[in-house]
């Protein structure tokens, strides 16, 4: 019993360690994008792909941590500091949040129908639905 306990634990410290991938629709026109671009768009200060089309960022919030792991490796900023941002500038009338997806098939479903849309999985979730277009690695500070 110990010793599954174990396996499960490392298991799980293993796959928290994998990378995301940014990810776009096949038919997005999109081949990579930069951090500077994909920072710009869920940040909202860029409203277009490369490709023209309307940009649909899709932030993924389960499970916990994934999306203050994405926003810590993409941008350098918590959770606190990208809500305190979108609150600023939602409630300014400036721009909208991006959608939020429950999880990783949620992500890959909306991104997968949507051409313009933009988002975010574990790098072993990708499948043919969608492109991946940058990855992000590293550990990020708490």
């Amino acid at each position: 019993m110990t010793r599954r306990l174990l396996a499960l634990a490392l298991a799980a410290a293993l796959r928290a360690e994998e990378p995301l991938v940014v990810i776009v629709n096949p038919a997005s026109g999109v081949t990579r994008l930069t951090r500077a671009e994909v920072t710009g768009i869920f940040m909202g200060r860029t409203r277009h792909l490369p490709s023209g089309l309307v940009a649909l960022p899709v932030e993924q919030v389960e499970p916990e941590g994934l999306r203050a792991r994405f926003y810590g490796l993409l941008a350098g900023l918590t959770l606190t500091q990208v809500q305190a941002y979108w609150a600023r500038l939602y409630f300014s009338g400036q721009a909208q949040p991006p959608r939020q997806a429950g999880n990783a098939e949620e992500t890959l479903r909306v991104v997968g129908a949507n051409r313009g849309a933009v988002g975010f999985v574990e790098q072993g979730q990708v499948d043919r639905r969608v492109k991946a277009v940058l990855v992000l690695e590293g550990k990020v500070e708490p």
